[in-house]
């Protein structure tokens, strides 16, 4: 597949949903992708992507930046306390804040620091064991936690259970979003980011289907 045929499908699928095209944010997810091919993406005009590891966001993004000054980098995967002072000088959105304690960091680094990063919650919507997120039940209180800290909440995230069907966890992530007063809802994938769309996603994350398979070592 390629970057136009991707947008043309989320325009289509939010004209289906009754929304504006244009009102959904793609998120080229880049981890492990090597740089020719981001810079390929980005001479197309593509401006939004997404990040997995701190490192190597550090080995890429500095050098790419200053020859697209307009792109933005959200931070998609798990980030360890000790990654957060580097992440934040990195990453124009963390949308993987998923515990009190991560959000306490970040909170006592923007106020040294004097700015901080968008912030999308990740909810557990599966209550998976082996992954990150904060449990649904505990979402409210977390939402209220990180606003009470400053931090600038802007969206929820999810990664529903593989296997099943991902629209009630899109459902469930959308109300929680609107009970809460947050507008933005990053949630879908390459194989299900329509349905994601049609539940009120704002921001959806493709990869493969972008920049074709990941080769199985990061080389710059």
């Amino acid at each position: 597949m390629s970057l136009t045929a991707i947008q043309d499908r989320i325009a289509k699928a939010q004209t289906q949903a009754g929304g504006p095209v244009g009102a959904v944010t793609l998120i080229a997810v880049s981890k492990l992708q090597p740089i020719v091919r981001l810079q390929q993406v980005l001479l197309q005009g593509h401006q939004v992507f997404g990040e997995n590891y701190v490192q190597e966001t550090a080995q890429k993004w500095p050098a790419l930046r200053l020859e697209h000054c307009g792109a933005k980098v959200h931070m998609i995967g798990p980030l360890q306390s000790n990654k957060v002072k580097q992440a934040m000088g990195l990453f124009d959105v963390i949308q993987s804040v998923d515990r009190p304690s991560l959000a306490t960091r970040i909170a006592r680094l923007a106020q040294d620091l004097g700015q901080c990063p968008d912030i999308f919650l990740q909810v557990n919507t599966g209550v998976e064991a082996q992954k990150a997120g904060i449990l649904p039940d505990e979402t409210d209180a977390f939402v209220q936690t990180c606003r009470a800290m400053d931090l600038p909440v802007q969206g929820l995230m999810c990664i529903p259970p593989d296997g099943q069907d991902p629209s009630p966890h899109f459902v469930m992530l959308a109300d929680m979003a609107a009970r809460n007063g947050i507008l933005g809802l990053s949630m879908g994938m390459s194989a299900d980011f329509e349905a994601a769309i049609a539940a009120g996603a704002t921001h959806v994350r493709v990869g493969s289907a972008i920049f074709g398979a990941r080769p199985p070592k990061f080389d710059v």
